[in-house]
């Protein structure tokens, strides 16, 4: 493996969408990458189907586990297809880790906090194998 990749990306209102969590997944392991994606770990508590879901999810310790996670990889991917506030946060946690950062950026016109902790913007994902190919 040539490291460990960490992807990021919008959950709150997003619950029913995170198919996009599986295409960079494949494309990392393609690219000879390891994925670390904390939905996989905490999609049990995310039940964006309960009104007032969002209340009950213990946000100190998977965050916690989230940061602990982005340190231990080498590459952070962020999808952002529109603003979240989790993923902007650990997109700026890993630069000031020294971690590599790609954003799949689909905002219009993005933060200049988005641009400037990004090492590489992409507009699409399938535009991630070959920035992964030339990391």
């Amino acid at each position: 493996m040539k490291g460990k990749v960490f992807i990021s990306g919008p959950i709150q209102g997003m619950e029913t969408k995170q198919s996009y969590r599986e295409t960079i997944r494949r494309i990392c392991v393609r690219c000879g990458y390891e994925p670390v994606d904390p939905w996989q770990r905490e999609k049990v508590i995310y039940k964006g189907t309960e009104h007032g879901w969002w209340q009950k999810v213990p946000a100190a310790d998977f965050i916690r586990r989230d940061l602990e996670d982005i340190e231990k990889c080498d590459i952070l991917i962020a999808y952002m297809p529109k603003l979240s506030a989790g993923t902007c946060m650990e997109l700026f946690y890993a630069k000031m880790k020294g971690k590599k950062t790609i954003c799949i950026c689909k905002i219009k016109n993005p933060s200049p906090w988005i641009i400037t902790h990004s090492d590489i913007i992409l507009k699409e994902i399938k535009q991630l194998e070959q920035a992964l190919t030339k990391s």
